[in-house]
């Protein structure tokens, strides 16, 4: 009887005690995979102006890399993987990335024009963005590379403290007479009633005489 009740509880706990999921991605067998993308070659990509972003203009849907991974959006859904042709997993949120991205980048690929600029962008080979995303990010890289290829693009400056004011010099509060008497004894001045001092010891030593 022991080992019975024994057997129920732990097949309880085990109902009750939920598996580990990957943060941000659902496992569930219910909702179907975006159909794989034939490539004849490793794409090239576009980096989106002001952002860290990296489009791949040469297919008609689209297909974004950021931070290490691969996305797309597929009958309002977003995927992820760690390869541009494969291994797509759901993704349950929105990527923080897409609302930096302009509905029609690709109108503006095509035109080479940015915000009203001339856009000089460059396709970057697929080795290239997996090697070193991760260092042109941190080296702010894309800025200093004539902002994106961006033309008259102002850079965006962090920004700074504001500078400190110089204050006002307070005027000096009048000194009290006995700070300017230890001032005037410093400077070599004769104290107020010193000679008077001087003269009381000389008549106390003549008196004593």
């Amino acid at each position: 009887m022991k080992r019975m009740l024994l057997g129920i509880m732990l097949l309880a706990l085990a109902l009750v005690i939920p598996a580990p999921t990957m943060a941000g991605v659902d496992v569930g067998v219910n909702i179907s995979l975006p159909p794989l993308i034939v490539f004849s070659a490793p794409p090239e990509v576009v980096v989106i102006p002001e952002t860290y972003v990296y489009a791949v203009p040469d297919v008609d849907v689209d297909i974004f890399f950021y931070d290490g991974w691969w996305w797309r959006p597929w009958e309002g859904r977003w995927y992820r993987s760690r390869h541009y042709d494969s291994g797509w997993a759901y993704y349950r949120r929105v990527p923080s990335f897409y609302g930096r991205i302009p509905s029609g980048w690709r109108n503006d690929y095509r035109d080479r024009r940015w915000k009203g600029h001339e856009w000089n962008h460059q396709r970057i080979p697929h080795q290239q963005v997996q090697k070193n995303w991760g260092n042109w990010k941190k080296t702010n890289h894309w800025e200093k590379q004539q902002s994106w290829g961006v033309q008259g693009l102002e850079h965006r400056t962090r920004s700074h403290p504001p500078s400190r004011a110089v204050a006002p010099k307070s005027q000096a509060k009048p000194q009290s007479r006995k700070v300017q008497q230890q001032s005037k004894h410093r400077q070599g001045y004769p104290e107020r009633g010193g000679k008077e001092k001087q003269d009381r010891k000389q008549d106390r030593k003549q008196d004593r005489k």
